[in-house]
Order: C-alpha cells, then sequence, then structure tokens
C-alpha cells in the first residue's frame, strides 16, 4: 500500500483511540497486529517517508487492507494484542507469539486459601483476577496483601483433619506477623474467610474500604509514636489509591461469551463479533451485509449471527446483543445486559462497529469523488477533442510587475487532482522587458526540452493561461522541439473562458457547468496563484537591494546599518565623512563619498 492510498482510503478514518489495529495482504492474510495508544497516528507512521527499515517497508508493500479495533486504555491494547497475536500468528510479529501469558491474582480453592501469581488459569474452582499488563505492580499487590491480611503464604494442606492430627508447627512468617498461625489452629477457617472476602472486595476495585481500615490504622500508630510503621502504611495506601482495579477488555469473570453489535447505513448494515474466552477477546471480525429489502435490525443480527457461528462455531454458552431477538438455538442464553462489566463489553463492540461504519462511508464517498475525477477527465477528451484520456495535465502562467522580476509557474494534475510534488517555477532568462509570449516560448522550450532529454512521459494535454497570443507562443516552442501532434495543447482566455485550440480560430464555448470546464479553470487559478506567490517572494527578496550596493566595499550587512541608521538613501548621501564613520570604515566611507558625488556630476 502506498502512503498516497493510505492517506485517502483509510487516514481520516481512523481514530485518535486506544486500540490494535491489523494489516492484511492482497490474499486477506493476516501480516501483522498492533497496539497503540493512538490509532491514527501509530498506523500513519508506518506511511512515513522517514521510515527506513528494511523489513518494516517490506511489510508496508505487502499492506491491501487495514483493520483497527478500538479499547479504552493503553492498558486494554496491550491485553488485546496479546489475544490476538498468540491467535492469529502473524508473521511480521515477533514478540507474543510464544504461550507465555500475562499474570493473574488467583484465590485457590482450598481450605484456608491461598492467594497467588499464576499464568495459566485452570478451571478448578479457584478465582482469578486481572490479568496485570505489569508483573511488578502485580507482585506488589500481592505483597500488600499479605502484609495487610496476614494470607499464608506456604502450600500445606490444611485440612480440618491435619489440624487436629498436629502435622504442621508454625513457621517463621507467623513469628515476623505476616500470618497467624491457621496450620495449627491458632486463626479459625471462619475468619480466615472474613479476609478473604476482604481481599476480593481489593481485587474487584472495592478499595475504599480498605483504605478506611489502613487509615484508621495509621493513625493508630502515629499516635502510638510509631512513625515508621505508619508511613509504610501511608505509602500502601497511597498505591491502592493509584490502583484501578481489573481490566475493561479481559475480565476473567467473562467466560465463554460471544457478543455482537449492529449498525446501519441507507444500504448496509454492520456486524461486529466478539469471542471472548476466559475474558481474554480471542476473535473479532466485522460482517458486510447489503441490504435488499427493508429488513429489520433484528432480521439482519439474526442473520449476522447465524453466519458468523457458520465460521466459528456456536460453543458459547452466552450470547451478548444490544437488543433481544428470537434466535433458534436452545443451548445458549441470549442476555442483554444494561450494566456492569458486560454492558461495557457489549459497549466497546458496538463502539467498533461505528467506527467501520464510518470507515465504509468514508471509502465510499472517495470512491464517489474519483469516479467524479475520473468523469470530468473523460468530459475534457471529449470537449478538447483529444486521442487519449488526458490523465497528466499542465498549465503554464507567466507572472511580472511592470517588466520587473518575469517569472512563470507550472502546475500538474493528475487524475483530476493537483500534484504538487510535481510543481515548478521558472526565472525567465532569456527575455528582457514586459514579453509575455517570448516568456512563454521560453518556460515550453526548457520545461519539455528536459522532458525528452531525459526521457520522461510528456502530459497528454498542456493548457497555457492567455488566448490566441499565449498559445501561438506556446506553439511556437512545441514547433521547435517537434512535439506537434505529440502533445496536445490549449489556451484559456480569463474573461468569457474561451478554449483556444491550434490551428481554429474559432473558440471552443463549454457549458459553464462541465465537469471538464471545472477541472480546467481550477488548473488555471492554481497556476496562477503559484505564479502570483513566486512572483512575490521575488519581490520581498528585492527590496532588501539598494543603490548602495553598486558602491564598491559595501556589502549587506553595510547596507543594512546604514539605512538602520540613517532611514533613507537620500540622508546617506547628505551625510558627512564623520556622520559616515560613525557606522563604517575609513575606506567605505570614502567610496560613499566618491560615489554620490559622481553622480550628482553625472547630473548637472
Amino acid at each position: 500500500m502506498t502512503a498516497e492510498t493510505f492517506r485517502e482510503d483509510y487516514r481520516s478514518s481512523i481514530p485518535h483511540n486506544p486500540g490494535v489495529y491489523r494489516y492484511y495482504d492482497e490474499d486477506s492474510k493476516i501480516l501483522y497486529v498492533g497496539k497503540a495508544k493512538d490509532l491514527r497516528k501509530r498506523v500513519s507512521s508506518y506511511f512515513s517517508a522517514s521510515v527506513t527499515h528494511r523489513r518494516t517497508r517490506a511489510l508496508v508493500r505487502r499492506i491491501d487492507k487495514i483493520e483497527f479495533t478500538v479499547v479504552d486504555t493503553e492498558k486494554d491494547a496491550l491485553l488485546l494484542e496479546n489475544s490476538l497475536i498468540k491467535k492469529l500468528q502473524p508473521p511480521y510479529n515477533v514478540l507474543l507469539k510464544s504461550d507465555v501469558t500475562f499474570p493473574y491474582i488467583c484465590i485457590v480453592n482450598e481450605p484456608f486459601p491461598r492467594v497467588i501469581l499464576t499464568r495459566n488459569p485452570i478451571k478448578n474452582g479457584s478465582q482469578y483476577f486481572g490479568p496485570y499488563t505489569s508483573m511488578r505492580r502485580a507482585k506488589v499487590l500481592l505483597e500488600m496483601i499479605h502484609k495487610i491480611f496476614q494470607i499464608r503464604t506456604c502450600n500445606l494442606s490444611l485440612t480440618e483433619k491435619n489440624i487436629q492430627a498436629g502435622k504442621f508447627k508454625v513457621c517463621l512468617e507467623f513469628h515476623i506477623g505476616n500470618c497467624l498461625g491457621p496450620c495449627e489452629g491458632r486463626q479459625s477457617e471462619e475468619e480466615y474467610k472474613i479476609r478473604i472476602k476482604q481481599v476480593k472486595r481489593l481485587l474487584q476495585g472495592h478499595i475504599k474500604e480498605v483504605i478506611v481500615l489502613l487509615t484508621m490504622e495509621m493513625e493508630e500508630l502515629a499516635d502510638q509514636y510509631a512513625f515508621e510503621r505508619a508511613e509504610q502504611l501511608r505509602q500502601k495506601i497511597a498505591l491502592l489509591k493509584e490502583y484501578k482495579g481489573k481490566a475493561t477488555v479481559v475480565n476473567p469473570a467473562i467466560n465463554n461469551v460471544d457478543v455482537f453489535s449492529i449498525a446501519e447505513s441507507p444500504r448496509k448494515a454492520y456486524i461486529n463479533f466478539f469471542r471472548v474466552i476466559r475474558g481474554a477477546i480471542i476473535q473479532t471480525k466485522i460482517l458486510e451485509i447489503t441490504k435488499n429489502l427493508d429488513e429489520s435490525k433484528e432480521e439482519l443480527l439474526t442473520m449476522g449471527i447465524q453466519e458468523f457461528h457458520l465460521q466459528f462455531g456456536n460453543a458459547a454458552s452466552e450470547v451478548l446483543l444490544p437488543f433481544d431477538v428470537d434466535y433458534p438455538d436452545d443451548q445458549q442464553k441470549i442476555s442483554v445486559p444494561k450494566i456492569g462489566d458486560k454492558k461495557k463489553l457489549l459497549d466497546l463492540c458496538t463502539k467498533n462497529v461505528m467506527y467501520y461504519r464510518q470507515q465504509r462511508m468514508l471509502a465510499a464517498t472517495g470512491m464517489k469523488q474519483k469516479k467524479e475525477m475520473y468523469d470530468s477527465v473523460a468530459h475534457i477528451q471529449t470537449e478538447f477533442r483529444l486521442k487519449s484520456r488526458p490523465v497528466h495535465i499542465e498549465c503554464i502562467d507567466n507572472s511580472n510587475f511592470q517588466g520587473s522580476h518575469p517569472v512563470a509557474s507550472l502546475v500538474v494534475f493528475k487524475n483530476g487532482k493537483p500534484s504538487k510534488k510535481d510543481y515548478r517555477h521558472f526565472n525567465i532568462k532569456t527575455v528582457v522587458g514586459p514579453d509575455d509570449f517570448a516568456s512563454m516560448t521560453e518556460v515550453v522550450l526548457r520545461r519539455y526540452g528536459r522532458l525528452v532529454k531525459e526521457g520522461k512521459p510528456l502530459p497528454q494535454l498542456l493548457v497555457v493561461d492567455g488566448g490566441k497570443g499565449q498559445l501561438s507562443a506556446a506553439m511556437k516552442g512545441i514547433d521547435e522541439l517537434g512535439l506537434r501532434g505529440k502533445l496536445a495543447v490549449a489556451g484559456i482566455a480569463k474573461k468569457l473562458e474561451e478554449i483556444y485550440l491550434p490551428n481554429d480560430p474559432v473558440p471552443l464555448h463549454i457549458d459553464k457547468k462541465s465537469p471538464a470546464l471545472k477541472v480546467i479553470q481550477r488548473l488555471r487559478n492554481e497556476a496562477h496563484r503559484f505564479a502570483i506567490t513566486f512572483h512575490r517572494d521575488k519581490r520581498s527578496k528585492a527590496a532588501f537591494t539598494t543603490e548602495l550596493s553598486d558602491i564598491p566595499g559595501i556589502g549587506k550587512k553595510s547596507v543594512e546599518a546604514l539605512l538602520r541608521h540613517f532611514k533613507t538613501v537620500r540622508k546617506i548621501s547628505e551625510a558627512s565623512t564623520e556622520q559616515l564613520l560613525e557606522i563604517v570604515n575609513k575606506r567605505q566611507a570614502k567610496n560613499i563619498i566618491d560615489y554620490f558625488t559622481n553622480e550628482k556630476e553625472a547630473l548637472k
């Protein structure tokens, strides 16, 4: 995919949101999955001229289609990227292809449950919280849980029978205050379960009560002058306040669920699908349906569910939908969530399908504009009686101010659109005085003589800004180069918008509403703007040059210093040697006096 294709077809429709993007080749095979804090900026960076890495350039050349999934935070984008890379195994991804997963905090299903870190959730009745994108943060949180709630860290089998039999002895953790000794029956299972419930509340994001508890304890320690321990608790409180709870995209509480959402345009319906396994989105796809009749949203969504289940199977135990449908499958529970994590997941699914609809509508608008451009070029071929379609058109315009600083501009349109990288400026070199016709001939000779010399393709149509005179001047250069018949030439007169063609004394009048005339007018106006801008710049630079520059030994800096001090050339010419010596050296002052003295003598 080229940078121009990306800008035309994708850039404006990609949002400035965190998310995951996917690149596909022309056979719809996955090439790459990446995450981004800002999708538009990140994806646009691949098509920047500053990209130099060989493998990246090879990837960009193979891209044929771009898809993206929007999420709420950068953290969620990282988690979703992890899931998709493992599922899709894209060839251009290097990281996250192994079976390594993000860590979870697990409350183990056993008597006196332990709270541990794990990367492999299993279905054994244990409860999992996370995953966490930072192992360090997960470890700090787990350590905090153990210290605050004094949860055991040993892996002993603390059944009632074993405890009563006295099989275990308290360890160092008990003696340093990190455990209350359930292995010897020093802590009841009921009391331990209360602490586990508090741990669950913390991991679920309900941290207010925990913060209140720690704050009370911190104040008590401060009252007892135990400032070091109080400071440790203050740091834990600060960490808890920073902690934001569980992720939105990946939540282990949501398991084996399919999520569907729908968006419509006048002729299309778009259905988005998420498959969620143990909370992780492992599959995501959008289906596009062309509407033939006045189908209802319910009918379209039902068709989409059936189509996705044919592709991916219908093993999910629950289906989340934005509204209820009559879906004929008794094995699956249909839910329309209104609050909670499932509603957040449904909202995320809806957000993505809305972005996709916007992207498709913008693409359709772009296709319409391309068709209009194609039609306008076809109209030019018909109106100007050309042999071939003028996909490459150039226009030349001259500019001068009372005969000074003559310049010319050349603008290029390709497929009916400006190609600004091909624009050119010309300083007129061989013409003296205000002779626009001779200037036109010079520019034609220089421009197309160079194209012929370098073997570059000629435009199908050259338009000159002017009537018969300018057209004749252009044809003089064309004939001198032997290019008559190899490119078409036309002139456009400013007042009546008449079109003049070579060897035809009668101007061509094109319908004012014709797409062909609109393109030619735009071309002419762009050439005029480009020439005027260049000419204005030249005049501005020339304004800094004065007759002082003609004096031997007086350079640009000296001219600026003299004008800054004396304000005008006349005052400099009337200044004494002593006054000049305040600004310039003795030799320069003498040259200035001599110059203006000689000038006065010459005027007598």
